[in-house]
């Protein structure tokens, strides 16, 4: 049987610095260490129960994550341009449509042209909308305190700034405004 230990330096897949190289001579991703992986597996848990809230609600109704997501940013923003909502949800123009439109024939939004132009479609919640995502954001919002308390949080900015800087670095500024702009579950918000 032939040894398959590399004889030299330069055979073994490691550089001087430990990283390995793919087949293709670029430098392969490190493996992740335990501690990253552990935090891994628990961002998919609580993604998993988190969205589970909110779920079992959307369900009951005949909708899904994407309806949550299109309805949570019109009643944050209203009146945000269709295209506008397309780039913050990076989908297709072909995936928001129907969605869209199951919204607004069950009356949870409406759509108006725009003034200055016309081929523009502003979206607005309606009340229903609003209390929507005011049921889903409440539900949420619970698990997000419970959790902050029973892990003994001081300070959830802390949580905030670690979520926010996983955030792809030329996108947060932009994410930042946005965040901060919203105001649509304002009780006193228009349509």
């Amino acid at each position: 049987m032939a040894d398959i230990t590399p004889d030299t330096e330069l055979e073994r897949p490691e550089t001087a610095a430990g990283a390995r190289t793919s087949g293709d001579g670029e430098q392969a991703a490190r493996p992740p260490d335990p501690q990253s992986l552990r935090i891994i597996e628990l961002l998919f848990f609580a993604y998993r129960d988190f969205t589970a809230d909110a779920d079992e609600i959307l369900a009951e109704l005949g909708f899904g994550r994407a309806h949550h997501r299109a309805l949570n940013f019109i009643c944050r923003h209203p009146g945000i341009r269709v295209a506008d909502l397309l780039e913050i949800l990076q989908i297709t123009k072909q995936s928001l449509p129907r969605g869209l439109k199951d919204l607004a024939d069950r009356g949870f939004l409406t759509q108006v042209r725009g003034e200055t132009d016309r081929r523009e479609r502003l979206l607005y919640p309606r009340d229903e909308g609003r209390a929507l995502i005011g049921r889903l954001a409440g539900r949420q919002s619970e698990r997000i305190k419970a959790a902050l308390q029973a892990a003994g949080v001081e300070a959830p900015d802390t949580v905030a700034e670690f979520l926010f800087t996983m955030i792809r670095a030329e996108e947060r500024e932009d994410i930042a405004r946005l965040i901060a702009t919203g105001d649509g579950l304002n009780p006193n918000g228009g349509e």
